[in-house]
């Protein structure tokens, strides 16, 4: 019985794999907190949007309703906003002043 050792084998060795884990891992490091960071920044302006079609649609209840300045349970109940709509993405509340200006607040428990 004649054993012959394969020489000629290509493949990865345990340095080489290990060197791409470790630059693998460097990338993920560098860009895991860049993302977070624009993740921030997505939800604040996503939470500008929302409170200026909130201050519409509190103008389109006055236009239909005498000049009348709604509540959010009322812009909801006239299916000006939707039942499930959530307030702003980045956790803050919107609220509706007496004049009519709409603006994100910190939550009140």
């Amino acid at each position: 019985m004649n054993v012959k050792l394969r020489n000629n084998e290509k493949g990865f060795t345990l340095i080489e794999m290990m060197i791409v884990m470790l630059v693998i891992s460097v990338l993920l490091i560098v860009t895991i907190p860049n993302v977070a960071k624009h993740n921030s920044n997505i939800n604040n302006k996503g939470c500008q949007a929302y409170v200026k079609m909130v201050q519409a649609e509190v103008q389109a209840y006055g236009m239909d309703n005498n000049n009348k300045v709604p509540t959010l349970a009322e812009l909801k109940t006239a299916e000006y906003l939707k039942d499930d709509a959530k307030g702003c993405p980045n956790g803050l509340e919107i609220a509706i002043d007496s004049q009519g200006n709409v603006t994100a607040v910190e939550k009140t428990n």
